[in-house]
């Protein structure tokens, strides 16, 4: 969602964070509010608006992961244990970020182990 100029130069940085809602989440937002419904790839699209380059590569991905069925031009959720773990993880993460605040990666890098070649 879009600020206005005024914001972006005026308000701290921890208020300029972007709410963390990915492409792929939003999918499954979808799918889980419509389990008993199949839907094409542009249903998909416009009811979330993941833009047109993009839904192709994340239901494939989510498909990859269990998350969601495929046949022929539809899509679905996918099986309820493999969505009920995702949920899981998703909601523990989301705890996580409100109550300890989200991590950054750069900090996390600077702190991770470098394999060594074998």
């Amino acid at each position: 969602m879009p600020i206005d100029i005024e914001t972006f130069e005026s308000a701290p940085d921890d208020r300029l964070q972007h709410d963390g809602e990915t492409n792929a989440d939003r999918v499954m937002e979808f799918l889980a509010a419509h389990p008993d419904k199949a839907f094409t790839q542009s249903e998909i699209r416009d009811a979330t608006g993941v833009k047109t380059g993009s839904i192709s590569v994340v239901l494939s991905r989510l498909e990859d992961r269990g998350l969601v069925r495929h046949r022929g031009t539809y899509w679905a959720l996918g099986e309820a244990d493999d969505v009920a773990a995702y949920t899981s993880f998703a909601e523990s993460t989301r705890t996580a970020n409100d109550r300890f605040g989200s991590e950054s990666m750069d900090e996390w890098l600077e702190h991770a182990v470098e394999e060594e070649p074998e």
